[in-house]
């Protein structure tokens, strides 16, 4: 039987407040209101952006799915964890003063921000996985306390992954800073020097001190690098590289062991929204305004992470005529979807259902 994925089509020209109707439309239509009790913590895990990002979520996107929670829970809360990197994001205080900066304010969103994994990302569960990849995952605490999840997700292109997309949302997003530097240890940077200009730029983007700038090019130092792939993403001139087939199969296969640890903590109290509008080329963690790789396609929302990524995708690339992600970069996303169907996470199989009426 084929995972049932709602769709409805969205573009931000429409304004926030039908934004906010649609995806009330596709939340109402996965159930998961219907099980959320009164005493439940509830989890609305989200990307806040990086400072000057324009694409991420906004907060009045979202007023009509908080509507529908509080009136289940008053305990509902908008979460994020800790970057790996040093940034805006990097500690809950400078977090949640971004978060705000970005309208996720009281009067807006009507539910508090709370940075699942503590003051400076040490605030850590560990669980039992017993992957292929990873043994143990170590996820944010506050998402391991609650009772329930909505992971609303905007789908883009990422550096490493391909896709950044629900999956990505909660392998990645959940994790703790541990969890991250655990999942990014498998990242291996290198410096094409034929190609480098010695130009610095990233030696400023490291958050680990790990470039090293020589007479005519600069070298990366792998016992201080994260593998957090900032390097790759700021370089001009294309001169670090990672090895796609090799670094990126193993990130994607232990992100999806990753998802799988946080969604079996909820059983089948979660549910999964993408935002399908600006998809940009790289992800929120850009500290910048993107243009758009597609027009903007809509909404979609599934109770399985593989098949409302997959649908995405799909969406995506008949949106565009091509592989709008790959053109970005020539990277296999399909890996975390191939693999996270082998570990039980989910299917690719899927049965599109468009709502129209909302």
């Amino acid at each position: 039987m084929k995972n049932k994925v709602y769709f409805i089509r969205a573009s931000r020209e429409e304004g926030a407040e039908v934004i906010a109707r649609k995806a009330r439309a596709i939340y109402l239509a996965l159930g998961l209101n219907e099980k959320i009790e009164p005493e439940d913590f509830v989890a609305l895990k989200i990307h806040f952006g990086e400072k000057n990002n324009t694409g991420h979520i906004k907060p009045r996107w979202l007023t009509g799915i908080i509507d529908e929670v509080l009136k289940k829970s008053q305990r509902a809360f908008l979460s994020d964890s800790n970057t790996l990197y040093v940034g805006s994001r990097s500690n809950s205080v400078d977090h949640i003063r971004l978060a705000w900066e970005h309208g996720f304010i009281p009067d807006v969103v009507r539910i508090p921000v709370i940075i699942a994994d503590g003051l400076i990302g040490r605030e850590k569960t560990e669980v039992k996985v017993e992957g292929q990849r990873i043994q143990t995952s170590r996820i944010a605490s506050a998402f391991l306390h609650s009772d329930a999840m909505l992971c609303l997700t905007h789908v883009t292109g990422h550096v490493q992954s391909g896709v950044g997309a629900a999956i990505k949302n909660l392998g990645m997003g959940c994790a703790s800073r541990a969890g991250k530097l655990d999942q990014h240890s498998v990242v291996h940077p290198r410096v094409n020097t034929k190609q480098c200009r010695n130009c610095g730029l990233c030696i400023r983007y490291c958050p680990a001190g790990a470039i090293i700038q020589t007479e005519s090019y600069v070298l990366i130092d792998d016992e201080k690098c994260i593998g957090c792939g900032e390097c790759l993403v700021v370089c001009k001139y294309g001169a670090i590289k990672m090895k796609w087939d090799e670094d990126s199969r193993r990130l994607q296969e232990k992100m999806a062991e990753y998802a799988l640890s946080v969604k079996n903590h909820f059983r089948d109290k979660i549910c999964f929204l993408n935002f399908i509008l600006q998809v940009t080329k790289d992800c929120d963690c850009m500290a910048k305004n993107q243009p758009a790789i597609v027009a903007d396609v809509g909404i979609v929302g599934s109770l399985d992470p593989v098949a409302v990524d997959r649908a995405s995708i799909d969406l995506v690339l008949k949106t565009a005529g091509q592989d709008a992600f790959k053109k970005g970069y020539n990277i296999d996303w399909s890996v975390q979807l191939a693999y996270g169907e082998k570990i039980g996470l989910g299917s690719q199989k899927y049965e599109l259902v468009e709502i129209k009426d909302f």
